[in-house]
């Protein structure tokens, strides 16, 4: 008679079971990494910010001047070299408008140790102008902030950063 062989020294049955551990193996790991090297984009005082926005958000909407805002991006932006960024700036008629305050904020998606912002110079009325280096190649989101008295409004732009070979 012959002898019968245990399921579990079946090459199939061993191979189903290495393969399981592999993933749970990786899957370990992802989450040790997840953990460990978090980026953290969440900022400390989010509730609060939160909360700020929704009480505000329609009083900003009501006193909205009908600006005309827009970023001028140099065409080609490579890491550690410098890159002009032009804005403009013009009321519903096409005048220019003057704001107390005009500043580049420049935000890392993945990794907000990385953000910078930069006042903006007035070239002429309504046209302002500000130099950036990006110490990392990538996406990078660019807000142009304009704030007069209280009132602050934004615009955004998303860009790409190339590596600097």
């Amino acid at each position: 008679m012959s002898e019968k062989i245990s399921a579990w020294r079946s090459p199939w049955v061993m191979g189903w079971i290495a393969l399981l551990v592999v993933v749970l193996m990786v899957n370990g790991l992802m989450i040790f990494l997840a953990f460990d090297n978090s980026p953290g984009l969440v900022v400390e005082d989010y509730y609060e910010r939160g909360q700020s926005y929704s009480r505000h958000v329609l009083k900003r909407q009501a006193r909205f001047p009908g600006w005309q805002m827009k970023i001028d991006p140099p065409a080609d932006i490579e890491q550690d070299r410098p890159a002009v960024f032009r804005f403009v700036v013009v009321d519903k008629a096409g005048v220019p408008v003057t704001p107390d305050r005009v500043v580049l904020f420049a935000y890392r998606p993945s990794d907000a140790e990385q953000d910078f912002s930069i006042p903006m110079a007035q070239e002429t009325p309504g046209h302002y102008v500000a130099e950036a280096r990006f110490p990392l190649k990538g996406l990078w989101d660019i807000l142009v902030s304009v704030q007069t008295g209280e009132d602050e409004y934004n615009t955004p732009r998303r860009i790409h950063v190339a590596a600097n070979d």
